[in-house]
């Protein structure tokens, strides 16, 4: 199972909202580069970064600066938002980006998404941002008329190599996971599951662990707990390290 530590970036600076709403924001650092090294530092072996500028505007500014951490660290970095078009997903891969995770596309384009994900085999995953059991786009303020169940099984023939759950109403509201959806997502999905939203303790990495085991999920995703203490990353990657032995 991987912890993934969360770098959201808006306005050149690494902060966490609340419910995905761009006005309730919290800034907890103004050098990113420095807030994905210390996750680094701290044992992380995988960086999860979104691109608020871009889910938001749908173009970003933020090429260079995302460039600059995936150059400082030795760990992969995966990242999302705005991710609209081929254009935008090559010039993230060429900035060094190991994954991208795409969303809106994925929902509202089917067949471009598919073209991307061959052009790029592997290395395109998607966001499931649902919302009272419904489906959001562009940076969680478009409505879709679509459960997860009705787009997960296209989205695996379509090629996606993996999918990232987000509970909005959770989401940066250290509420705990969604342990029921979760689950009937990782029984059911043919690609590894992402958690999203929620993770605000050691307790929900011990409730999520027994999903990777037996069921499809790959990891969990973490920003504001771990920026403001309530989960321990270090501490919460020696308890998976231990049940892994």
């Amino acid at each position: 199972m991987i912890l993934f530590p969360a770098v959201d970036i808006k306005g050149g600076q690494a902060v966490r909202l609340r419910r995905g709403r761009a006005d309730d924001s919290t800034v907890f650092s103004d050098d990113p580069v420095a807030a994905a090294l210390q996750w680094q530092e701290q044992g992380a072996k995988f960086l999860h970064l979104v691109d608020l500028d871009g889910a938001f505007e749908g173009v970003s500014p933020n090429t260079d600066l995302v460039r600059r951490i995936c150059e400082a660290l030795s760990i992969p970095v995966q990242l999302g938002g705005g991710i609209r078009d081929e254009e935008t997903a090559h010039r993230w891969l060429d900035a060094g980006v190991a994954r991208l995770i795409i969303g809106t596309l994925a929902l509202e384009d089917p067949a471009r998404f598919a073209a991307l994900c061959h052009a790029c085999p592997g290395r395109i995953g998607v966001s499931l941002d649902a919302e009272n059991g419904r489906l959001k786009t562009r940076g969680w303020v478009g409505d879709t008329p679509y459960t997860v169940d009705d787009v997960v099984p296209r989205l695996a023939e379509d090629g996606a190599a993996f999918l990232v759950y987000t509970d909005i109403e959770r989401d940066g509201m250290q509420t705990g996971v969604n342990v029921p959806s979760l689950t009937h997502l990782a029984r059911t999905s043919k690609v590894p599951v992402i958690a999203a939203g929620g993770v605000a303790t050691l307790d929900d990495v011990k409730a999520l662990y027994p999903l990777s085991v037996s069921a499809n999920l790959e990891g969990a995703i973490s920003g504001r707990a771990i920026y403001e203490g309530t989960l321990d990353l270090r501490e919460a990657m020696s308890w998976i390290a231990a049940q892994e032995r």
